[in-house]
């Protein structure tokens, strides 16, 4: 079988398999780091901008082991998760690679979490020990946790007993000032003196590429959030295939804008760029698009990551003409659906010919389809892609049987890169994974060539008077509009129809309104789908990742406009 025939359905049906012509690597991310190190060394591994600082992969790879071994000099040992809650900081990529070295699990806290959220997860996976940065922007996040365990004003470092917190033992903050019961994480990395890192590479010689090396919190807009569980295998499989979708090589720059406590930064950012010695570029903490702008010209990038909000900011900068963005090739957007429009712009005004579109979950490590870089337009704008190698994927209809190519249903998943399951929650893993296949709520479909488009979330479908409406398919209307810069559609309560459309625009000019909005989908789309209520807005609510919060809005306009809740 040639490799085009394993990435096109066989017989009509949409279930396609991805290219197995380059083995998996069955490495831990220790291993991967030493091999990043003996190939490119003496190379530039990242650059932060707003610190200033930038290391060698030899100079990267000796502040792990240094931390790594302070780790293990304060309690830490192998299969001990330790949480870290911060935004973009160099201690981060450090702590990625520092407490992978020895085994330890790493729990992703996302930013944005307030104090119920940080005791959620804290608990439910029974963190031992907390990186965090004392604040960020609004974000007190040393008060948030002195709210929950305020025995760490009066206990010593490393010793923490809080009743709310019960397995929570060192915290190890990042920073200058003394914080009370708290190591600095400079503190811990000055612990890893040389006879403590003799001990690092029998210990990591005795890692399975198989153990769990990651936690990370799945959104929760419709429930307790559930810590998704990744090995070494799973990430650092699915890092190389992105990697090589986009082409990287030693003589890139990737800029890393995106959050790194998600897939998308600490995954398709660092992991991609270490599988083949590229730069890693971090222009700032938190996502701002003058200072990402600014790390892209200064540092010769050649490729940049983003979710659709994050381009759109930076093309809409008033300053964006006065960046020269030659170097710019390639990079991934993804996070949530990428408007044809914008995708044209990022292409032609950024530079970015080689741009590709990602698609996948949490669950998946993350990434299960990706365009090419040399796909033409067309099939970047209006698909994900094509499955990646060593992936399976089916479309099956409610019966759970495999439809025809062209036919909408839910996305099916298999392969290495599906998690090793929800940490500790064997119930919600066994009916999110039924014989190796990731249900991922995602309504797409497949053409014939094996390109897939997502056309929505099961969830998000609303039911008005009987038809099944998919807000996706609308939001791609809706921007077709040269007015409308970002839409977001979802249902409301009626008593008539049981549910009505509504939407949220952020729109480019000021004179848009209500009227001009339906004129526009009249005779365009069905009567059905055209918005009820329609609702201008500056910006929406989103997660820290870029994803829309339609729960938020939809629980607004039902107070707006005085509806039943669903």
């Amino acid at each position: 079988m040639s490799n085009l025939e394993t990435v096109t359905p066989v017989n009509g049906l949409s279930h396609v398999r991805g290219i197995t012509d380059r083995p998996l690597v069955d490495a831990t991310l220790p291993g991967f780091l030493t091999e990043a190190v003996r190939r490119h060394g003496d190379r530039l591994a990242a650059v932060f901008c707003q610190t200033g600082e930038r290391w060698t992969y030899d100079q990267f790879s000796r502040r792990v082991d240094r931390m790594a071994a302070g780790l293990l000099s304060i309690g830490l040992y192998k299969g001990d998760r330790i949480g870290i809650w911060s935004p973009n900081r160099p201690e981060w990529l450090i702590a990625q690679f520092a407490t992978a070295r020895i085994g330890l699990i790493l729990v992703n806290i996302n930013p944005a979490y307030k104090t119920s959220e940080l005791d959620y997860a804290l608990n439910k996976v029974e963190v031992k020990a907390l990186i965090l940065a004392p604040r960020f922007k609004s974000s007190d996040y040393f008060g948030t946790l002195l709210g929950l365990a305020p025995e760490l004003q009066s206990c010593a470092p490393g010793r923490l007993n809080a009743k709310r917190l019960p397995t929570l033992r060192s915290v190890i903050y990042l920073g200058s000032d003394p914080l009370p019961g708290a190591f600095s994480f400079d503190e811990v990395m000055d612990r890893g003196n040389h006879a403590a890192q003799s001990r690092l590479d029998a210990i990591s010689s005795s890692l399975s590429p198989h153990d769990p090396i990651n936690i990370q919190f799945t959104s929760g807009t419709t429930g307790a959030p559930k810590g998704a569980t990744l090995s070494h295998f799973n990430v650092v499989n699915n890092a190389i295939s992105c990697a090589r979708s986009m082409k990287l090589s030693p003589t890139d720059a990737l800029c890393i804008p995106v959050p790194l406590y998600h897939c998308f930064g600490m995954v398709l950012g660092n992991l991609a760029a270490i599988a083949y010695g590229a730069t890693m570029v971090f222009p700032s903490e938190g996502f701002d698009p003058l200072e990402t702008l600014t790390a892209l010209e200064s540092e010769n990038c050649t490729a940049c990551h983003g979710v659709p909000t994050m381009f759109s900011a930076m093309l809409d900068h008033p300053e964006f003409g006065r960046f020269d963005l030659a170097a710019m090739r390639t990079g991934i957007m993804a996070g949530s659906p990428c408007p044809e429009p914008l995708m044209r712009r990022v292409m032609r005004d950024m530079g970015c010919s080689e741009i590709t579109i990602a698609y996948g979950m949490t669950e998946t490590s993350p990434v299960s389809f990706q365009t090419a870089v040399d796909d033409p337009a067309h099939r970047k704008v209006g698909t994900v892609g094509r499955i990646q190698p060593h992936c399976e994927v089916r479309v099956v209809d409610d019966e759970g049987q495999t439809v025809p190519t062209g036919v909408s249903g839910e996305l099916l998943t298999k392969g290495y890169l599906v998690m090793t399951g929800y940490w500790n929650d064997p119930e919600l893993t066994k009916d999110a994974i039924i014989d190796g296949w990731m249900h991922t709520g995602d309504l797409a479909t497949l053409d014939e060539e094996g390109y897939c488009r997502i056309v929505g979330r099961i969830k998000d479908m609303l039911i008005r008077g009987g038809e099944n409406i998919y807000p996706a398919e609308i939001e791609e209307f809706l921007l077709t509009h040269p007015d409308v810069s970002e839409v977001q559609v979802f249902g409301v309560p009626d008593p008539k129809y049981g549910e009505e459309v509504a939407t949220w625009i952020v729109a480019r000019d000021a004179s848009l309104n209500e009227q001009s909005i339906k004129d526009y989908c009249k005779g365009q789309i069905a009567h059905y789908k055209i918005p009820r209520y329609v609702k201008f807005v500056d910006e929406m609510p989103v997660t820290a990742t870029g994803k829309p919060q339609k729960f938020i809005m939809q629980k607004a306009m039902v107070e707006e406009l005085g509806l039943s809740a669903k």
